[in-house]
């Protein structure tokens, strides 16, 4: 196994690939083939070919009989893990609100620079409803989800935490009525509202709704979400 550099700051460069085809898998709709692969990751067949070997062997990624590959249910194992309390106690309450709002309703949480979903509910009877797949970021720049995670905290500790991220004036407002709205900020005519959950132990994360167009209440889906946020701090504490 190479690395990228020595030191504090050294990288698995073979790591770093297997990770990246797997982002890459995560992101595309639709099964990847080697030579997709290889170009993604800016590397020569053979060397996809053996990254792809070893993520099979752990069943990360799985062929078909194509040769194409995609995500294997490995990936879900893992998944089950991040933030497993959160998601067990937010999954009842995303799915009332799916339901109940005809949204798409889901769990952002904080990773670095981005906020980043962790788990979503489509509604049951919707044909109209975004798709928000887990894992997909949004910057803290764009988007209610990152809005309410900010005002979650001060801007004093936001500062220590993301130093030469702004800390957003819609954020100073979502801490005062308790949720945050954006609209075609992420994408256009796309609107969501947000609101914070405080996590035991951990940087808050924010429970969301996103759908299309806009004249919604968004005072009342804003309480509403209110709401269920607390009931998942009751289950976390």
């Amino acid at each position: 196994m190479t690395s990228a550099s020595t030191g504090a700051g050294s990288q698995s460069q073979t790591l770093s690939r297997g990770l990246q085809a797997l982002e890459l898998l995560a992101e595309s709709e639709a099964p990847l083939s080697i030579a997709d692969l290889s170009t993604g990751l800016g590397v020569h067949r053979s060397i996809a070919y053996r990254i792809l070997r070893t993520l099979e062997a752990h069943s990360l990624v799985m062929r078909d009989d194509a040769g194409r590959v995609s995500a294997a249910p490995g990936l879900a194992a893992l998944a089950r893990g991040v933030s497993r309390d959160l998601q067990s106690a937010a999954l009842p309450e995303l799915t009332i609100l799916a339901n109940e709002l005809s949204m798409t309703a889901f769990i952002a949480v904080w990773d670095q620079h981005d906020c980043v979903t962790l788990v979503t509910v489509e509604p049951r009877h919707s044909r109209t409803a975004l798709i928000q797949r887990p894992g997909t970021r949004h910057s803290f720049t764009a988007g209610a989800p990152g809005i309410a995670i900010q005002s979650a905290v001060t801007e004093e500790h936001w500062n220590r935490l993301a130093p030469g991220q702004p800390y957003r004036a819609e954020a100073k407002l979502a801490r005062r009525r308790g949720y945050a709205t954006s609209f075609s900020e992420v994408i256009d005519g796309v609107g969501s509202v947000a609101a914070p959950i405080s996590v035991p132990g951990q940087l808050p994360a924010s429970l969301s709704v996103v759908y299309f167009g806009s004249g919604k209440d968004e005072a009342a889906i804003g309480a509403r979400l209110v709401d269920s946020a607390g009931q998942i701090e009751t289950q976390l504490h």
